[in-house]
Formats: C-alpha cells, sequence, structure tokens
C-alpha cells in the first residue's frame, strides 16, 4: 500500500511542479539579488539573505527563509487535504475500501507519501539554493576568525560572527532542514486530519492553512501570550538559532516537542474519526 501512494505522489504532476516552484523561488530572488547587487540590510527581509553576497554556501538557510513563512506550508497543506479528501471527491475511496485494505493501513500509507513529500520538497530546496548561491554568489567567508582557522578551512560565518567549518556548515543546514520538515509535518497532519472530515480537498487545506494564520497572528500580540508557546508556529524560525555559535538548543527543542504533540494529538484524531467514519463516496 504504501508503495502505491509513493507511485502516486510521483506520478502526480502537481507534486513535481509544486516542488519546482518551491525551488525555483529562491532561485528567482537569487539571480535579482546577483543582477543588482543589492541585497536588504541586516535584519530586514528574508533570514540570512544580506550575507549571501559574499557568501553563497549560506544560501540554502536563506532559501529556506524564503519559502518557509508563505509558500512551503501551502504545498504541504495542498498535498496533505487531498490525501483523503481527493480520493473521496474522485469515487476512489469507497474503492479503496472495499480491496482488502484496512482504514488504518490506508492513512498509514497516506502518511507515508506525506513525510516524503515533506521531506523532497525541503531537500530539494536546500540543494538547489547551494547549488545556486554557490554559482552566483561564490562559496568565500566574510572574514577569517580565530581558534585554528584559515581562510582555506572556513565556509561560512554563523550568527555569532564566528568561523564554521565545511563540516559545521552542513550539519547546521541538515538540522535545519529536519527542524523544518518536522514543523511542516505538524501542518501536514493539521489538513490530513480535515481530509478526514471533508470530501473537498480545498477545503482541507484552506482549514489548516485557516488554522496556521490564526496562530501566526495570535503568536504576534501580548495579550496571547501566556498560549503563544503551545501554538504550531511558534517555533518555526528558531532553526536559525542552528546558524548561532553555540548552537541555542533551548527553542529548537521546544519546537520539536510541540510538533510532535501536534502530530500526534491530530494524526489520532484522523485515525479515530476515518475509522468510524461512514463512506459514502
Amino acid at each position: 500500500m504504501i508503495r502505491v501512494e509513493l507511485l502516486k505522489l510521483a506520478r502526480r504532476p502537481r507534486s513535481w511542479v509544486s516542488v519546482a516552484l518551491l525551488c525555483g523561488l529562491p532561485v528567482l530572488v537569487a539571480v535579482f539579488v546577483v543582477v543588482t547587487n543589492l541585497a536588504p540590510p541586516p535584519g530586514q527581509g528574508p533570514a540570512l539573505l544580506s550575507d549571501v553576497l559574499s557568501d553563497g554556501s549560506l544560501y540554502p538557510a536563506a532559501a529556506l527563509a524564503i519559502v518557509l513563512p508563505v509558500f512551503l506550508p501551502v504545498a504541504v497543506a495542498v498535498v496533505a487535504g487531498d490525501s483523503i479528501a481527493g480520493e473521496a471527491s474522485s469515487g476512489m475511496l469507497r474503492y479503496l475500501l472495499t480491496r482488502p485494505v484496512g482504514r488504518a493501513r490506508l492513512l498509514g500509507a497516506k502518511l507515508v507519501a506525506l513525510m516524503v513529500y515533506v521531506l523532497m520538497a525541503v531537500v530539494l530546496v536546500a540543494l538547489t539554493s547551494y547549488a545556486t548561491g554557490v554559482a552566483l554568489f561564490g562559496s568565500q567567508p566574510v572574514a577569517a576568525t580565530p581558534n585554528g582557522l584559515t581562510a582555506s578551512n572556513i565556509a561560512a560565518t554563523s550568527l555569532s560572527g564566528s568561523a564554521l567549518t565545511p563540516a559545521e556548515l552542513l550539519l547546521r543546514i541538515l538540522g535545519a532542514v529536519i527542524f523544518i520538515a518536522v514543523s511542516m509535518l505538524g501542518v501536514g497532519a493539521i489538513a490530513l486530519f480535515l481530509s478526514t472530515i471533508t470530501d473537498s480537498s480545498l477545503g482541507a487545506a484552506l482549514g489548516a492553512l485557516a488554522a496556521l494564520v490564526t496562530s501566526e497572528i495570535l503568536v504576534t500580540l501580548n495579550s496571547t501570550s501566556s498560549v503563544s508557546p503551545y501554538l504550531p508556529t511558534r517555533y518555526w524560525l528558531s532553526w536559525l538559532d542552528f546558524f548561532r555559535e553555540p548552537i541555542l538548543w533551548r527553542n529548537i527543542d521546544r519546537g520539536f516537542a510541540v510538533q510532535g504533540v501536534y502530530v500526534a494529538v491530530f494524526l489520532a484524531a484522523a485515525w479515530a474519526h476515518f475509522a468510524t467514519k461512514d463512506i459514502t463516496s
């Protein structure tokens, strides 16, 4: 069943179009920046974009900052929202369940396909943006720093101003990719749950996005400070702490914990509802 769902994912043009758009946006931004030789001042625009003119190896982090607030959650919500609701609206869900396939098994296969899509999207954005950054901006650091490092073995400069070796930069980008992928699984879990409730894939995707927009608004309000640590988008930008020296683990750990709770709760709710739902289409 998992193989079937992965083949479906691979054969749907929408999957590849959405990934291409996610990868293409950072490339477009990079082209504009290199042509104009202008980048936002530090503290303005997407994170780390101000540093890429002199250090293209940091562009994967800047690219992730570009796609994370809007485009990546939208893509994940659309794919997850279509998981069950899309099958129901097309009339395939009843056919699938008439075969010897349990509902839990079907839902698990949908979840695995969603996880593969999320990881594929984030990894491809990082890889294409790294190639773009090195090709357009080069990979020379802003400046060398002490601790025995020389210009030949420094790959980038952290947000704290200290030097990062190529191995350190790779590990930090990997950590950011994993953190963002887990954060997007929280989005996917919400959309997947809504997909079991409605037969409209668009409705499920919009419902998940509405929840995220609400979370983003509440996070910015002082009056909601008591609940903001538990909102799904509260720690989305904590992946930037991987690029500090030393790494600040407090918000990263909290981000993993919060997303883990959302994934567990909404997947359990999706299973509980789907297991007892009357399939009429």
